[in-house]
């Protein structure tokens, strides 16, 4: 009689424990989200900044992102300490098998890199591929420097020293930008390369596109790569840059939605740079918000879950996309919004699909 009672006692007790576990486990999964946080890439910070503020204003779900560069972003999402990362550079296969699960990659919009100046009397300038990589390689150094004339006849171009300014921390737009420069320029693919972060042969260091958007307003005879948007809204010149089919041409929501026209592959991974288009500017880039296919991690509810399913859906649906060319973006083609929709579809909550 004595065993059956220990016995009772010991089921009672792990139903009890069970209990509790599931009960946890449900409270947790029904757990009401309230804000969702985003950490990453500067170059399409102003374009987040807007339409999250939309998605919070409309849905009454406070939506916050912080611009820490791409690096970070990539960073924050490997800790797990925010719903989605963002990112200019996607992840290598390198990268993605250094991540603690599965990563999916949804482009959010496209833009461009600018060559953005400083110089007196703010002449317009074209740049060729050779021209790039003489400024920012520190082999052209003044801006009367001859090459630089004999391409831009009639240019007001001043005795003044040239000086580069380039990002100091993980950035998806110094990859952009270095990875163009490798495809033009075996020179620079062989000294310098293509990354996030890069040792630069001249020029000085600043933080984000804010920063360096800043210091070469604030640099006379200053240049630097830097997102359009930070160079327009600063009313800083750009220079209009030759691409392979000999033109020149200047970033626009037309010339950088050009560049997109080739195929895109269905992890949507793909570089736009050094475009074949005859219209399409050549420094022109999508880039991307990164979440892991398997939601359930670190005590996140199958609501919040859910939550940034839809967040991303709305961000490359028609109600965001049409916003990207109020602050110089331009919107996904149709063929990357079908392949974002259906590499959405694919996330999970403990292996089920949401």
């Amino acid at each position: 009689m004595k065993k059956i009672q220990l016995l009772l006692v010991a089921i009672i007790s792990i139903s009890l424990i069970t209990s509790c576990g599931n009960s946890g486990k449900k409270q947790n999964n029904e757990k009401k989200t309230k804000a969702l946080t985003g950490a990453g890439a500067t170059f399409p910070q102003p374009f987040y900044n807007t339409i999250f503020k939309t998605y919070t204003k409309s849905k009454g779900l406070l939506v916050t992102y912080g611009g820490i560069g791409s690096g970070g972003g990539i960073r924050s999402l490997k800790d797990k300490i925010v719903d989605f990362g963002a990112t200019d550079a996607f992840l290598s296969d390198k990268k993605l098998s250094e991540m603690p699960g599965n990563v999916l990659h949804i482009p959010s919009c496209l833009g461009a890199v600018v060559a953005a100046y400083n110089i007196p009397g703010k002449p317009e300038l074209k740049f060729t591929p050779e021209l790039m990589e003489g400024i920012f390689m520190g082999k052209i150094t003044n801006w009367n420097d001859a090459k630089i004339a004999q391409v831009n006849p009639g240019a007001n171009l001043p005795d003044l020293a040239i000086t580069v300014v380039y990002r100091s921390d993980g950035s998806g737009t110094t990859f952009i930008f270095s990875d163009y420069m490798s495809k033009v320029s075996s020179e620079w693919k062989e000294k310098i390369g293509a990354g996030k972060a890069l040792q630069w042969p001249v020029g000085i260091a600043a933080k984000g596109n804010p920063g360096v958007a800043g210091t070469i307003s604030a640099t006379e005879g200053a240049i630097g790569y830097i997102g359009s948007e930070y160079a327009f809204a600063q009313s800083i010149p750009v220079a209009s840059i030759q691409n392979q089919a000999g033109n020149f041409i200047k970033p626009s929501v037309e010339s950088v939605s050009a560049a997109a026209a080739g195929d895109i592959p269905d992890d949507t991974r793909v570089t736009l740079t050094n475009t074949t288009a005859e219209q399409g500017y050549p420094i022109s880039s999508f880039t991307w918000l990164i979440l892991y296919k398997e939601q359930a991690y670190n005590g996140r509810s199958k609501d919040q879950a859910m939550q940034t399913k839809q967040l991303l859906k709305w961000v490359i649906g028609q109600e965001a996309q049409i916003q990207t060319s109020k602050v110089h973006y331009a919107p996904l083609p149709e063929k990357a919004v079908l392949k974002a929709n259906k590499i959405l579809d694919l996330m999970t909550y403990n292996g089920r699909g949401l």
